[in-house]
């Protein structure tokens, strides 16, 4: 009864529903993927490499991968990336891949501002294994793994589609904000003969960050504190992380609420989805950061909450005849770590 009922949802989801885009509890951790803008944001080379697992309790959880990577030109004022995301659902393998290119151009406003308007263009892939799928007619009369002969199976094709983003960053020496646009090209994903538009992700996000005095923390270099906030829609979704990040150099703590307070969700419950534990640490030019998502929604702590992983490396070539002024430094507060 159990997988007739996921393979009940599965179905549900691939015919009718408008998906929600899957997200990541260490966002400020996939930049490319909460913002295009962040394209080129640092005075390195970036790469960065990121796992999700949610609800591993439950049979076949949510799996999510992406990696990116991203450049600051700074003779043409611009930031170059690429961005690669595949996530996988469900006992019959509902996988997407996704494809991007992004483009950001750096304003620097005196010495103060630097604004980044950026568009990102991807191509995504959708494929599910209809083998995996289970049918009326090969569960009744004791026919369990029979093949089906259900029509509608030849209608379960996969799809491909150009998917179109946008965003904007603006950020000084202790403040950024930040705004961006997925699907602007509302693609249909549907993987029958359908009709099942991705509806468009609108995401505002902001932080700051600021330097604790040392006099407490003698034996530690660098103190910071890292508060911040991210508010996404999409279709009659929303959904909320707000907290704050503690860096004791080399070592990161961090909580974080998700959740729309005072609001319901869809399915009438209050909306609150999860406490978020944040671990990282830092070995000069490699960052590691670690998650938990512990559930505090209506599924209560049975599904297993989710465990998410971060790694990022940043580096440079090794001659640099374009080399960065003190001026024109990109500033720090869109970092992970500092």
């Amino acid at each position: 009864m159990k997988y007739i009922l996921l393979t009940s949802l599965i179905i549900i989801s691939v015919v009718k529903a408008n998906g929600q885009d899957i997200q990541y509890s260490q966002y400020y951790a996939n930049p490319l993927y909460l913002n295009p803008a962040f394209s080129g944001s640092t005075t390195m080379h970036r790469l960065v490499v990121n796992h999700r697992l949610q609800w591993p309790n439950l049979p076949k959880a949510f799996a999510n991968y992406s990696a990116s990577y991203d450049y600051n030109a700074t003779g043409l004022n611009s930031g170059f990336g690429l961005l690669i995301n595949s996530d996988v659902a469900g006992s019959a393998s509902l996988r997407s891949n996704l494809v991007s290119l992004n483009y950001a151009y750096n304003i620097q406003l005196q010495d103060k501002w630097v604004i980044k308007p950026a568009m990102a263009f991807g191509w995504v892939n959708r494929t599910i294994d209809y083998e995996k799928l289970v049918f009326g007619d090969q569960i009744d009369f004791g026919m369990d793994g029979a093949p089906t002969q259900d029509p509608a199976v030849t209608a379960i094709r996969g799809n491909s589609y150009i998917d179109i983003a946008t965003g904007f960053l603006a950020y000084s020496q202790n403040f950024w904000f930040g705004f961006s646009v997925f699907h602007v090209n509302e693609p249909n994903n549907s993987l029958i003969n359908g009709q099942s538009t991705v509806p468009m992700k609108y995401s505002i996000h902001s932080g700051t960050r600021f330097e604790l005095g040392n006099k407490a923390f003698k034996s530690i270099r660098k103190v910071s504190l890292a508060p911040g906030f991210i508010y996404k829609r999409q279709g009659d979704n929303q959904q909320m992380d707000l907290g704050t990040s503690v860096y004791l150099e080399p070592i990161l703590f961090g909580l974080w609420y998700r959740g729309v307070p005072f609001t319901k969700n869809v399915a009438g419950f209050l909306n609150q989805d999860a406490i978020i534990f944040v671990v990282g640490v830092e070995f000069k030019q490699l960052q590691f950061g670690y998650s938990f998502d512990a559930n505090i929604s209506s599924l209560g702590p049975e599904t297993g909450g989710a465990h998410e992983f971060s790694l990022q490396y940043n580096f440079e070539t090794v001659s640099n005849p374009h080399k960065v002024s003190r001026r024109k430094k990109f500033l720090p507060c869109p970092a992970f770590f500092k």
